[in-house]
């Protein structure tokens, strides 16, 4: 995953508000040439197109590529797409003309306008070997809109030499965190690093998630306005003001670059980035989940990924359906790879997880436990909307010491009216 993806997420503007749909589906798909979906090829055989955002680790597009011409029924016109993936992607969505597959994450508009294929048929034979929890993202009103291809997650990583050097153990509660970062700031190091933006965007739900509190039920009922809430929020405040927080590094915190320089001794960041960190630091560093804000909390990271979708507008649906499920359901060989060769991921299925080596033993096995223990998905009909109206919640308390209170309720109304809008 790189650097971007899950900041992306949390700021990426609602899926509906592309504007100039076609007219940006059009300049797109002429700058790549002839890669118009479900088009035929030179020895006439049939073109799919598939679409996949620019990954940050080296070898992923040339494996993507190989997967492709692997597959025999059809052609695969693979579009590596640099850059801003999503607005180029909505605007084709959109615009009638769609790829026949791509990969992305699913939100409630995109299944209300009709443009995401229900996969429930390819996923059925298999739908028991994938975990619960990598489904969860990409179902909707009782059905699956797409296949996980990884599941990410979340860790705190720290130095173990510089915190045995310190007398400092591996926190387990907010408060825990907030006295090692303060302890472990000397010099030109500082003691923990959570994102240029100070956590906001890192934090806005992991804190909440580590006092016991929650945004969406499963019947869509927003939950998150509520004490716990107002007190994880304050306590990342407090973090904030403490001076101990690594902030205007060059890269953000998705980017393990702050923590193998020495520039942090602790640093929120993904399970991708472990192979840097192997390579970089050895076996200096262990893992730990976000600490659970007091005694009545609990630990708390995020369960998310990328999901290979089919266009419901596409010319060959069922053709692009057969490709995804040779691919993701059935190609267990190319999903370790694409899992576990180029930065760490947790494959989705059972099987291919279970035998996935590189994850049984050491730090890497600390965090499949950790997420499988503490990992939360984010359903579809929590949006980008409702994204934003937290994220300004957050700024606002964390940044300028408004009132916890006074902004939660706030972001509870709009993202009350978002939920009206968009649940059918």
């Amino acid at each position: 995953m790189d650097t971007q993806t899950i900041l992306d997420r949390i700021n990426r503007r609602r899926f509906l508000q592309a504007t100039g749909a076609a007219a940006a589906s059009a300049a797109f798909l002429a700058a790549c040439g002839n890669t118009t979906p479900g088009s035929t090829g030179g020895n006439g055989q049939l073109v799919l197109q598939q679409w996949y955002h620019q990954y940050g680790e080296a070898g992923t597009e040339q494996a993507a590529k190989r997967y492709a011409k692997e597959y025999t029924q059809t052609s695969i016109n693979l579009v590596w797409k640099p850059g801003d993936y999503f607005t180029p992607l909505n605007a084709a969505l959109l615009s009638g003309n769609p790829p026949d597959t791509f990969e992305g994450w699913l939100y409630a508009d995109q299944v209300n306008a009709g443009l995401i294929e229900p996969l429930d048929d390819i996923l059925a034979p298999m739908k028991d070997d994938f975990s619960a929890s990598s489904l969860i993202p990409y179902t909707y009103n009782g059905k699956v809109y797409a296949i996980p291809m990884i599941v990410d997650t979340g860790l705190l990583y720290y130095r173990k030499s510089i915190l045995t050097k310190a007398g400092v153990k591996p926190p387990e509660t907010m408060d825990e965190l907030i006295d090692a970062a303060n302890k472990l700031t000397t010099g030109n190091q500082k003691g923990l690093f959570i994102g240029n933006d100070g956590g906001i965007g890192a934090l806005q739900q992991i804190a909440p998630w580590s006092a016991g509190s929650d945004f969406l039920t499963a019947d869509n009922k927003i939950v998150f306005n509520n004490d716990r809430t107002v007190l994880a929020y304050k306590k990342v405040r407090e973090l904030y003001q403490s001076k101990s927080l690594l902030l205007g590094y060059t890269t953000d915190w998705a980017d393990p670059g702050a923590f193998i320089s020495g520039a942090t001794a602790i640093q929120w960041g993904g399970l991708w980035s472990m192979p840097a960190i192997i390579k970089g630091l050895g076996d200096d560093f262990g893992v730990v989940p976000w600490p659970k804000l007091d005694a009545q909390g609990t630990p708390a990271t995020f369960s998310g990924g990328w999901g290979a979708m089919v266009a419901a507008k596409g010319k060959h649906v069922q053709e692009a359906k057969a490709f995804t499920k040779w691919l993701w359901i059935e190609n267990t060989k190319d999903q370790q790879d694409w899992s576990l060769n180029y930065g760490f991921h947790l494959p989705p299925r059972k099987s291919a997880a279970a035998s996935a080596t590189k994850l049984q033993s050491g730090p890497a096995a600390d965090a499949v436990s950790i997420l499988n223990k503490y990992g939360k998905p984010n359903p579809p009909a929590w949006d980008t909307t409702m994204g934003t109206a937290l994220t300004d919640a957050v700024t606002n308390i964390v940044k300028n010491g408004a009132d916890a209170k006074t902004e939660l309720t706030k972001a509870e109304a709009k993202c009350q009216a978002e939920l009206q809008r968009i649940v059918k």
